[in-house]
């Protein structure tokens, strides 16, 4: 896993988090930088630090002049066993915070994924395999809301605007959710194969009424037009092996990167 952010001291540089993927529990996430202009990549000794279990996602916190958090380093985020957050300096890296979603015991359900909120970076949602999704007060270190979103494990979360956030799992559907009414849920989409997982989401910014998804073990990337639920508006299907992962260009809302 691995997220871009502009350098804090050069316009040229990106840091960019790579997380190990190893089946034991000694992980690690490396920070390197990536310079746009001579295409190059420089690893950084002292940006490295372990990791309980693999990551399964890692991201850096939203360019916002309205968080107290950001300062004059970078916000890293982590999810695993339980959602951690990072804070990269210039040559150091130290933890933040490890926030548990359960209520009731010490340990927190699986996190399959998570998602930043770009309109309020404040808030993160987590996905996780015990059906649920949790949104986080980041600053202030307390769950903000959690709801069982869906009928088996949920496999990933992509916010849209402030209060509105999607999510996909086992159970083979992509549901909406709108903070301002927790007690129900918007299906938009079913996999066509009864309970074929639907494992990643990705919401366009550039225009909020597309997002897209992916089947486990399919080689097609699903595009979805909120305004019209059930019936995909295209099904891409270039790859000839199964679509691990998708993302819209930040920058266009005409293109999306598939791998």
């Amino acid at each position: 896993a691995f997220s871009p952010t502009p350098s804090r001291t050069s316009h040229h540089h990106h840091r960019i988090a790579v997380g190990s993927f190893v089946e034991e529990y000694s992980n690690r996430v490396d920070i390197v930088s990536f310079d746009d202009e001579t295409l190059s990549i420089k690893t950084h000794p002292t940006l490295s630090f372990d990791h309980p279990y693999p990551p399964t996602k890692l991201m850096f916190q939203p360019n916002s002049s309205t968080s107290s958090l950001r300062k004059s380093s970078d916000l890293l985020a982590s999810s695993g066993d339980y959602l951690r957050l990072w804070e990269v300096r210039e040559n150091s890296i130290e933890p933040v915070s490890i926030l548990n979603n359960s209520k009731s015991s010490e340990f927190c359900a699986p996190l399959t994924s998570f998602d930043w909120n770009e309109v309020e970076p404040r808030r993160i949602g987590t996905s996780s395999i015990d059906t649920a999704c949790t949104v986080w007060d980041v600053e202030l270190g307390v769950v903000e809301t959690q709801l069982i979103a869906h009928d088996k494990e949920v496999y990933d979360i992509a916010w849209s605007e402030a209060g509105v956030f999607a999510s996909v799992s086992a159970d083979g559907s992509v549901r909406i959710f709108d903070l301002r009414d927790k007690e129900h849920s918007t299906i938009i989409y079913e996999s066509p194969q009864p309970d074929t997982p639907l494992l990643r989401l990705a919401w366009n910014k550039q225009d909020l009424r597309y997002m897209a998804t992916i089947l486990m073990d399919s080689n097609k990337v699903v595009i979805l037009d909120i305004r019209s639920p059930t019936m995909p508006v295209a099904e891409l299907e270039r790859h000839k092996a199964s679509v691990n992962a998708i993302a819209w260009a930040p920058q266009s809302r005409r293109h999306i990167c598939s791998a």
